[in-house]
């Protein structure tokens, strides 16, 4: 099987399968897009690396689903909604067991998204995917990182650091019964971007960003550009871990905590957004149909502090992930 014809076979749709807001796809040098007038496009790109980004026995449905999970993500924290996107495929053979089912996922969730493939690129080489996704946010209404001040609720949505528990056990560092390690692979191989959350914050969140390095790594990026610091309640961030009650007996407690807030490929948002707006927060995530919790507060001192029910400050480090360090 040839380049176009895999192309042709497993990544070309129907022109009825594009969503709005595409004028041109797949077929010919340059895709069109054709955004809603006045609208502001957002843009994002990120590559996965065989055995840097995923393993090589992961089931290739849940890895094309990912693939596109990790972009639309940054659309979610910024609050567009999907326009299209690009595929840049490199593959060591043109397999057709992998191709069927990693179009299948991909586009699955694409198709749930609304989202349309319009090009991209494949050659062969050791795998890696490189996704680059358009979507559309009013102008003044995207949700930044540099907003968040002083006072501000930071709210986390879903899950937390049950897919990191999922690596702990590929890496062989940490058991799990089979009932815990199964829903922590589905959570580390198949994220659920939250896309309508994103939206549905507009006009709310003060800031926000995606959980991908890890909880405060990435909420590190927040109090930088907005110059602020961050009080983080251990208690509460704990009851973001899903499978703490099946994990309990598995993992100590502080492992758990370290999975929580250093963990990464979350993919949920982390936001921040004034007391005054909890029941409009709560109410968007209803709306989403996405479970919110206030883990802590905003704080003029620069710098993120966790502590324990007392308010006294935990003693101990917390390294997110960071490709070169």
């Amino acid at each position: 099987m040839g380049e176009f014809d895999l192309i042709d076979r497993y990544f070309r749709r129907p022109a009825a399968a594009a969503a709005g807001g595409v004028a041109l796809g797949i077929g010919d040098d340059c895709a069109l897009l054709a955004p809603t007038p006045g609208m502001q496009l957002a843009v994002s790109s990120d590559l996965l690396l065989e055995g840097r980004h995923f393993l090589s026995t992961v089931d290739p449905a849940r890895l094309g689903h990912k693939a596109l999970a990790v972009n639309l993500s940054d659309l979610a924290a910024c609050g567009a909604r999907p326009l299209a996107f690009t595929l840049a495929l490199a593959l060591p053979a043109a397999d057709e067991d992998w191709l069927a089912p990693f179009a299948r996922g991909l586009l699955a969730l694409a198709d749930a998204h609304g989202c349309a493939l319009v090009g991209g690129d494949t050659t062969r080489g050791p795998l890696a995917i490189c996704i680059t996704v358009f979507g559309e946010v009013p102008p003044g209404q995207a949700l930044l990182r540099s907003g968040a001040r002083a006072g501000d609720d930071l709210w986390v949505s879903g899950t937390v650091g049950d897919a990191r528990l999922a690596l702990e056990v590929f890496r062989g560092t940490l058991r799990l019964p089979a009932e815990a390690f199964e829903a922590a692979r589905l959570r580390l191989e198949q994220p659920q971007p939250r896309v309508a959350l994103g939206q549905a914050l507009r006009g709310i969140a003060s800031a926000a960003i995606d959980i991908s390095d890890g909880l405060l790594g990435d909420l590190g990026h927040v109090l930088r550009q907005s110059g602020v610091g961050a009080r983080i309640e251990a208690d509460r961030a704990l009851g973001l871990l899903a499978l703490r009650r099946l994990a309990a007996d598995a993992v100590p407690a502080p492992i758990q905590l370290d999975c929580v807030l250093a963990g990464g490929d979350d993919y949920e948002l982390a936001f921040t957004a004034p007391p005054a707006r909890r029941d409009a927060v709560l109410a968007a995530g209803a709306a989403a149909q996405v479970a919110l919790t206030r883990i802590g507060c905003i704080e003029a001192q620069p710098g993120v502090r966790v502590v324990d029910a007392s308010g006294a400050a935990l003693a101990r480090a917390f390294a997110s992930f960071d490709h070169f360090g």
